[in-house]
């Protein structure tokens, strides 16, 4: 006999199963298209707000030929400006000269053709002050990373000082092994990863330092080690302990990048490249592979940083290894000589220094 109430409580339990996956489908379109719609919106915003700042550049470009003003234009304009319209920041004298660059070096407007709509106008400033106009190509390469990557003005700024242009730009001079073991497109991204050197100029060790003080110093200064490697780096683990046949072995740092999605083994090594680093390292990966890698993981990488490599024979140790890895050099801030140490501002008199620095740069960011 059939049950009726079983043969309805069945139907509905389907029709309620597929109504939670149909309605699964739908919140998540509506979601990426509500996310969508607010990026065009985003977008279009800081558009106009660039075009109008563009404008304001050009009417003080036009004014200043004819009335030929100077520098006072700028201090009675933002007084009279800011008077006008009191809840709207950007009126600084300091903008309004930012303003006028802006304009004076895209004189046609170009400024959205030339780079992408998604920089804020903060980072468009920093472009113009600290690349040269003329380099276009470098302030685009710039402008396309801080969209990938996702930097704050901040961080922009920081990449230009450390001359990450320059450190990427020559990929002849990296010395890896990826695309001959990493599949495509893993092993051109794997390659974007490395830099020539890595600059640790965050750390303030003797000329004797050992390879743990460095070690030591990296942890402690995570932040900015982490910046230096690059985008999607996370550290999972220093000193990381592997158990090898009973015995025990560290991996000075473990990372994960989420690019790449695979682990990455760091090994700093002091002074010149060795061929035997690299099986070490080698075995390092064979042992993480065996027993942190998951099957959804890429494969894992290895990277010696060591002070100074002979690229023939860096390339030589790499011929045959069949692990992914790439060897890169790395520079350390040097200490300062005992002589000059008399003349160095106190640490009371330097912290009192970046307090001021730092509550100037918080009002000129809210002027921007």
């Amino acid at each position: 006999m059939i049950d009726r109430k079983e043969v309805s409580r069945s139907l509905n339990e389907k029709q309620g199963n597929y109504l939670d996956k149909s309605y699964a489908l739908l919140l998540n379109e509506i979601k990426s298209r509500l996310k969508s719609a607010q990026l065009k919106a985003a977008i279009t915003i800081n558009h106009e707000l660039l075009k109008f700042y563009w404008d304001v550049g050009i009417l003080i470009i036009e004014q200043q030929e004819k009335a030929k003003w100077g520098d006072k234009l700028y201090d009675k304009l933002s007084r009279d400006l800011s008077l006008s319209f009191p809840s709207t920041k950007g009126f600084s004298k300091t903008n309004l000269k930012n303003m006028r660059n802006f304009a004076s070096h895209y004189p046609q407007g170009e400024f959205s053709q030339s780079l992408p709509d998604q920089l804020s106008w903060t980072q468009h400033v920093i472009l113009l002050q600290m690349v040269d106009v003329s380099d276009f190509h470098k302030k685009q390469w710039y402008a396309l990373k801080t969209i990938e990557a996702g930097w704050g003005y901040r961080e922009l700024r920081d990449q230009i000082k450390s001359d990450l242009y320059e450190r990427q730009a020559d990929k002849s001079i990296k010395t890896t092994n990826f695309h001959e073991k990493l599949p495509s497109p893993t092993s051109h991204l794997a390659q974007e990863m490395i830099k020539e050197p890595y600059k640790f100029h965050f750390l303030t060790v003797g000329e004797d330092a050992y390879e743990k003080e460095i070690h030591n110093g990296l942890v402690n200064h995570v932040k900015q080690f982490l910046m230096e490697l690059g985008q999607g780096f996370a550290l999972y683990g220093t000193k990381f302990p592997i158990t090898v046949s009973s015995k025990r072995f560290e991996i000075d740092l473990l990372m994960y990048n989420t690019k790449l999605h695979c682990y990455v083994v760091i090994e700093l090594k002091r002074g010149d490249f060795q061929p035997q680093h690299t099986g070490q390292l080698n075995f390092y990966l064979s042992a993480i592979d065996d027993q942190i890698k998951t099957p959804e993981d890429g494969p894992t990488i290895g990277l010696l940083l060591c002070e100074k490599k002979d690229k023939v024979i860096a390339e030589y140790a790499l011929r045959r290894v069949e692990s992914p890895m790439g060897i890169s050099e790395y520079e350390l801030s040097k200490s300062l000589p005992s002589r000059l140490h008399s003349i160095l501002p106190t640490t009371d008199e330097i912290e009192a220094e970046l307090n001021e620095f730092t509550e100037k740069e918080t009002d000129e960011e809210d002027n921007l």
